[in-house]
């Protein structure tokens, strides 16, 4: 693997064009509620995610200017291009929400037609949609109609085993003038357990004339590959397995321009993209919020190393910037976790 201690990273990529905007690569970033905010986007993006998605941002919240659900939505130049995802249960709210979203002009804004997450789908949201294929098709079409940006939509493959309807849902909202895809073929029961079927994507691809992007169980670099070469589909989205592992765009990149086979970082290059992320996180959110937030992404970089549990228990205790920086420093110039935690 290429160092990953520099800010800018060449990759080998493959350029692809989704509804006229050129991406550099058929990576793409999935919305990930408290993981992909704006400092993550722009980690995946160095390391060569061609497109990224931001967390959900609430119709409602939208609608009602709630300053934390608009902030969901901010987004800096750099992390271009960008989708703004929203989710709802009503046309005439997504519509007023995606008017308002508009002015922030991202290159796409997506409605959420797949979250399988408990408050999300009681609310009448998300997957809970896949449930009633005429009112799904009647929100995006009221976003549509209200947007000034091309509008996308993300899809589960139904609500349980007894009724995928992806393809009919897709063709329902190509009909209404959705111009990109994302399909996570798992039912919303299914939540994240089990086999994504791939299958599904591959037929929703033929489907419909709009771009299609596969997710769901791409781990690593094989995966990326085997699920472009099967299904057909214009990009792949790669969610969990980027969290405190960001380079897995530029594996993926590699392999499949140059055939590369990916190699796992060394604890030292982790823990430096680790300390980048950290410095973003707290330009962006401040000490105290930044600092607290990076929790959980250090426990993810972190994940395998020897006596990492007993790293994890002293970062959880600071709440101090340069405390935290010096405790990464050190291991980043070589020093093991004992060491450092005495």
């Amino acid at each position: 693997m290429k160092s990953l201690d520099c800010i800018s990273l060449n990759h080998y990529i493959r350029a692809v064009k989704l509804v006229g905007i050129n991406i550099d690569s058929p990576t793409v970033l999935a919305p990930l509620a408290g993981w992909s905010d704006a400092p993550f986007r722009r980690l995946t993006k160095e390391f060569g995610a061609g497109l990224v998605y931001t967390e959900m941002v609430s119709a409602d919240g939208a609608v009602r200017e709630q300053e934390k659900t608009l902030e969901l939505a901010e987004f800096d130049e750099s992390e271009r291009p960008i989708v703004i995802q929203v989710f709802g249960a009503e046309p005439e709210t997504m519509a007023g929400a995606v008017e308002i979203i508009s002015w922030m002009q991202p290159d796409f804004i997506d409605i959420n037609f797949g979250c399988p997450a408990r408050k999300v789908v009681k609310r009448g949201a998300g997957s809970a949609l896949m449930r009633d294929l005429p009112l799904l098709q009647e929100i995006a079409k009221a976003a549509v109609q209200a947007s000034k940006i091309p509008v996308a939509a993300k899809l589960r493959s139904g609500w349980d085993s007894g009724s995928i309807h992806v393809v009919e849902a897709a063709r329902r909202l190509e009909d209404v003038g959705v111009q990109m895809l994302a399909v996570h073929p798992r039912t919303q029961t299914q939540q994240f357990k089990g086999m994504s079927d791939w299958s599904l994507i591959e037929e929703t691809k033929k489907a419909v004339s709009i771009p299609v992007i596969g997710n769901g169980d791409i781990k690593n670099a094989f995966d990326a590959k085997k699920m472009l070469d099967q299904t057909g589909c214009d990009a792949i989205m790669v969610g969990r397995a980027a969290c405190g592992r960001p380079w897995i765009f530029s594996q993926i990149n590699n392999y499949l321009t140059a055939g590369i086979e990916p190699s796992e970082p060394t604890v030292q290059e982790r823990i430096k993209v680790c300390l980048r992320h950290l410095e973003y996180t707290v330009d962006v959110f401040g000490e105290t919020r930044g600092v607290y937030m990076m929790r959980k992404q250090v426990s993810l970089y972190i994940k395998g190393f020897e006596n990492a549990s007993e790293l994890r228990k002293m970062i959880f205790t600071i709440d101090v910037y340069e405390q935290v920086k010096e405790i990464l420093l050190q291991l980043a110039n070589g020093e093991n976790i004992q060491q450092v935690v005495g």
